[in-house]
């Protein structure tokens, strides 16, 4: 499963009750941290969120609104005595602004690595079998999305072990992905699995304009979380100047993509009640919700159906 914490939703300014921007993505017990606007640190601690066991941290690009909570939150992790390294992530420029970031943290017990993403796409591990695919948004400077994603094994098949003679007593060993020796013979996983199933997918990209990289990468995702900056079609003009989307822009976008759920994100300071604009949103695309600092939602393995039509886990 995937434990979602959407930290900060505000764009530009913070707000009270409004952090900026970030979100952290949870699992295996360790944590992925997109972003690190002003209030993170604290909107962690009000959401019950520990950044101590943060391992990646993904930047979407480098306006301060994304940032500024950064040199302050390495800071904090350091002084709770953490040692193991973290993977810095980001756009073009990396290098430079983390040079900075990091000048301004000051000394730390532990390494933080830099990976320059200069591709449209680019897929890395995360924690807990999860991999990170940084795509190219379209805003006004470089920047990127990120989809999360969780890949599911096929089905264990009994007959198939039996057959390749894999005594009992292997094989939750590769049910967990491991390889046998069975008669002095390698038996991999995939002899005794069913095809791929259905696995989890998360995607967030706020400073964008609506775009097709955006769109492939939203396809069929469990949850999306996009830009928001405008609440009605009548600002699409000054979205466009700026490099963000309106409400129903982004409603379209999931429609399109077939994602099952989505939540508006990076509001502007002038948007005081994003859940009064709502409506318009959903009535181009049912499941959308207005993002809120707090907001929490595990996301779990989508079950089966067998041939009944019957839920299978």
């Amino acid at each position: 499963m995937v434990d979602v914490t959407l930290l900060g939703c505000g764009g530009t300014m913070p707000l009270p009750g409004r952090a900026l921007s970030a979100l952290s993505v949870r699992c295996g017990g360790r944590s992925i941290l997109v972003d690190c606007g002003e209030g993170t640190q604290a909107a962690a601690r009000a959401a019950g969120v520990s950044l101590a066991k943060t391992d990646v941290i993904c930047l979407t690009h480098f306006h301060g609104d994304h940032i500024f909570g950064l040199p302050g939150m390495l800071q904090t992790i350091a002084n709770q005595g953490r040692t193991e390294p973290i993977l810095l992530v980001g756009p073009a420029g990396l290098k430079k602004m983390a040079g900075l970031l990091l000048a301004l943290a000051g000394p730390m017990p532990f390494a933080v690595h830099g990976l320059e993403i200069t591709e449209n796409t680019k897929t890395l591990p995360g924690p807990g079998g999860l991999a990170i695919t940084a795509f190219a948004a379209d805003h006004r400077v470089p920047c990127l999305g990120y989809a999360f994603s969780l890949p599911r094994a096929g089905r264990f098949l009994p007959e198939k072990a039996k057959a390749a003679g894999v005594p009992q007593r292997a094989w939750k060993r590769l049910q967990q992905g491991e390889s046998v020796s069975c008669g002095g013979r390698e038996i991999r996983p995939e002899i005794v699995l069913g095809p791929a199933r259905e696995g989890i997918k998360l995607v967030y990209c706020t400073d964008t304009r609506p775009c097709l990289s955006l769109e492939r990468a939203a396809a069929g995702a469990e949850l999306l979380i996009l830009d928001g900056t405008y609440a009605t079609d009548a600002e699409a003009d000054k979205a466009q100047q700026y490099g963000h989307s309106t409400f129903g822009q982004a409603a379209a976008l999931a429609a399109k993509a077939g994602a099952k759920r989505l939540w508006l994100t990076h509001f502007g300071g002038a948007l005081e009640n994003p859940a009064a604009a709502l409506p318009a949103a959903q009535a181009i695309f049912a499941a959308a919700e207005a993002g809120a600092d707090g907001k929490q939602i595990t996301l779990t393995f989508p079950p089966e159906r067998d041939l009944c039509g019957a839920e299978r886990f």
